[in-house]
């Protein structure tokens, strides 16, 4: 194990110490977010990327130990294992390397090559791959027996070369040297099938694609084995095959003779018939791992943006699920968003249905003090705005929030517990006004994969994309923490030492008992113990408790030592909290103690500044350009307000309000280069954008958020003034047609 945490350590360029006492909390049921909260002491104020990477680390670690041991005592049993063989299991650094090393001794299925040994042919495989000088037909003669089903010479080398094309095969330095070669130097090849032109129409980019391996970024490899799977496309690895033989003739072919012959005949078909698909099936592999992993990262980022989306808070709000046939499903909440009233209006149905709608909106605008109002942003959506917009309800926000995954809520078990009495177009439009007052409290009812921020969430490893949206949601919920009184068990049940069943435990004391008064109050819940309480109470928010504190992200366990600081001081703890000039008086190095650090000091006195402080960022209202609801209202060159609905490695989607989301291309970002789309922008950040190109039919539109850049104007030379008088207006429209021209051009 130390030489794991050594390892760590250097991959990490952290202390071996750091990585050792992080994997210890772990070990000892430490959460990520409270490690890197309340332990900076220990691990060296690692981040929760760096714990949460180390976690990862020694998994992988253990799990390949635990394959080197199975390894190892499958070798032991076969009696295979030399001294030699089992350091080089001891050796291997990968799981792929192990495998490697393993694969000639695995016990396999049936193959030509152990047909081949049944049939007693192993020696004169030997012989021939020794590449010795010697009467080939005489030797192969030896080997003849009916009764064993080798009836010539030629049959006799046949076998001989099954036995050698498996060898090398499962030879690890061959399968190293061939694996890098494919890596290095193949290309990914795709073609459309013939007659699904028209079927795979967004897929065309890849009618007749080639790309080297080592290059092709996630988000393309991702749409090509998409594309495979809906039989779209075929796609084939493609290394060079010349190289590849090249390669295996340098590491068997030994001499120049009939046996040597013999070698390179069976290396032709062990490249063709075992090693190429073999190798092929492993780079499919890695690359997609490499391209699951990368889209994950994405995916989690782009869900942690919007999970931290600023919350409008705290106000009495209408929620409209808009429709047309239908009608729109008007629902008001109160301040804690509880359920007051829920109606339906038919503002499109006619001027009788507008008529009315106006009457009933007016109507519950006034009898519930509605501040604000949210409408969904799917079919109709625009449309109801503007109805609403038009209504100029004095003193009331208007709106439009992003309802993905409000559908997957209504029709959820949650949703049911919480309204079992309503269906499911009341329970999303609910989820709709929700998202407006907290983002954050809303979205954890519902599957992260849900909440409409990722593009390949369903092609990707579903077990990884679960671990890793479940990190995402755990450290968005534990940075802004949760107000005891009013959570959900849903969000209770990601905080720090948690769980849904200590989660739905504190709901019901809730329940029963009345509001808690304190934090240590926690540890009446039944089946909550010290352990989780340590590892939950600091995330955990009372407002007005007894203690000032616990409003706080001051953990319990530092309470003594802040009381100090108010002693020492001759004041309370909640001055400490009210007058700045008492606290730059406390000389933090005074408190510094084997267990207490500067670090944990220094967020302390951050919190009696700003206790229970929100991380997010203050909200703002937001509206679409008025006039543009469809595709076909859009115009090349139209400058628009958008919300960024995701971020990709090859650029930024952005809601314009007209029910497709625009691309802004990686290139298109600014007017510099960029590298990455988050150095720029931020999921559910508002923008600026101009559309550059509309393509109705694969429903693609391009977006820039490029800023136009003034030019210097130059002197024109006297001919040139001269021409201008001439032509008096015409010089300008011919400039605008030429940059018309270009732009065109530029973008087909």
């Amino acid at each position: 194990m130390i030489s794991h945490f050594k390892k760590i350590a250097e991959e990490f360029s952290i202390a071996e110490k750091q990585v050792s006492t992080t994997v210890e909390l772990l070990d000892e049921g430490a959460t990520v977010p409270f490690i890197s909260r309340y332990r900076k002491e220990l691990t060296g104020s690692l981040d929760e990327v760096q714990v949460a990477g180390i976690r990862d680390r020694i998994e992988q670690l253990r799990e390949l130990d635990k394959r080197r041991e199975a390894i190892l005592k499958s070798l032991t049993e076969l009696g295979k294992l030399s001294p030699e063989l089992e350091q080089q299991v001891k050796d291997a650094e990968t799981m792929t390397a192990l495998e490697d090393i393993y694969l000639p001794y695995r016990p396999k299925r049936k193959t030509r090559a152990t047909a081949a040994r049944e049939k007693g042919l192993q020696p004169l495989a030997d012989l021939v791959l020794e590449q010795n000088k010697i009467e080939l037909q005489v030797e192969a003669a030896k080997f003849i027996d009916a009764d064993k089903g080798v009836n010539s010479e030629e049959e006799a080398l046949a076998g001989a070369r099954d036995i050698i094309a498996e060898f090398i095969t499962e030879n690890a330095e061959c399968r190293g040297a061939i694996r890098e070669l494919f890596l290095e130097k193949g290309k990914f090849e795709s073609k459309v099938i013939e007659g699904k032109e028209e079927e795979g129409i967004k897929y065309k980019d890849y009618f007749e694609w080639s790309e080297p391996i080592k290059t092709a970024p996630s988000h393309r490899i991702l749409a090509m084995r998409r594309a495979e799977k809906e039989l779209i496309l075929s796609l084939d690895v493609c290394p060079p095959e010349d190289e590849a033989k090249a390669i295996i003739d340098r590491l068997f072919v030994k001499g120049n003779n009939s046996s040597a012959d013999q070698v390179r005949l069976a290396i032709a078909d062990a490249y063709k018939r075992l090693l190429k698909p073999s190798i092929e099936t492993e780079v499919r592999l890695l690359t997609k791992r490499k391209a699951d992993d990368e889209a994950i990262k994405v995916f989690a980022e782009n869900a942690r943006q919007l999970l931290l989306a600023a919350p409008m808070g705290q106000k009495r709000v209408m929620a409209i699920d808009p429709g047309f046939r239908t009608g729109c499903k008007v629902v008001c909440l109160d301040e804690q968003g509880q359920l007051l009233e829920n109606t339906n209006i038919y503002p499109h149905n006619g001027a009788g249905g507008a008529a009315e709608a106006n009457k009933t909106l007016r109507h519950l605008v006034d009898k519930y003090h509605v501040e604000a109002i949210a409408i969904g942003n799917g079919t109709a959506g625009r449309e109801t705005e503007t109805f609403v917009r038009g209504l100029n309800l004095d003193g009331v926000m208007v709106v439009m929030v992003n309802e993905s995954g409000a559908s997957i809520y209504s029709a959820s078990d949650v949703a049911r517990e919480e309204f079992p009495d309503k269906d499911i177009t009341v329970r999303g439009a609910v989820s709709i006004g929700r998202r407006l007052m907290d983002p954050l409290a809303e979205l954890v009812k519902i599957d992260p994969k849900s909440i409409g921020v990722g593009q390949y969430q369903h092609d990707v490893d579903q077990n990884k994309l679960q671990t890793s949206l479940d990190d995402t949601v755990i450290s968005a919920v534990n940075a802004v923490g949760v107000e005891l009184n009013t959570a959900s068990k849903q969000i209770l049940s990601y905080i720090s030492g948690l769980g849904p069943q200590l989660a739905q435990n504190i709901v019901e004391y809730r329940n029963k008992n009345g509001a808690f008064r304190s934090r240590h109050d926690l540890k009446k819940v039944t089946r909550l113990g010290e352990k989780a309480f340590e590892q939950a109470a600091g995330f955990l928010r009372i407002r007005n408790a007894e203690h000032p504190l616990d409003s706080s992200a001051v953990h319990p366990e530092r309470y003594p030592l802040v009381e100090q600081m108010a002693k020492d001081l001759n004041c309370k703890v909640e001055d400490l909290i009210k007058d700045e000039s008492l606290r730059k008086k406390i000389q933090l190095q005074k408190y510094v103690s084997d267990t207490v650090g500067l670090p944990t000091l220094t967020d302390i006195i951050q919190e009696l500044a700003k206790p229970g402080r929100d991380p997010r960022e203050q909200f703002e209202a937001f509206s679409f350009t008025e006039g543009v609801n469809e595709v076909s209202d859009l115009r090349v060159g139209m400058k628009l307000p958008g919300i960024v609905t995701n971020i990709t490695n090859f650029g930024v989607f952005v809601d314009i309000g007209v029910h497709q989301d625009g691309l802004v291309h990686l290139s298109q970002l600014a007017n510099r280069f960029v590298k990455d789309a988050n150095e720029v922008v931020k999921v559910h950040q508002k923008v600026e954008v101009t559309v550059t190109e509309v393509d109705v039919n694969r429903k693609r539109i391009s977006l820039s958020m490029k800023r136009d850049e003034e030019k210097p104007a130059s002197r024109p030379k006297q001919g040139d003034r001269r021409n201008q008088q001439q032509k008096g207006k015409a010089a300008p429209e011919t400039d605008m047609a030429s940059k018309l021209a270009a732009l065109k051009s530029k973008f087909s």
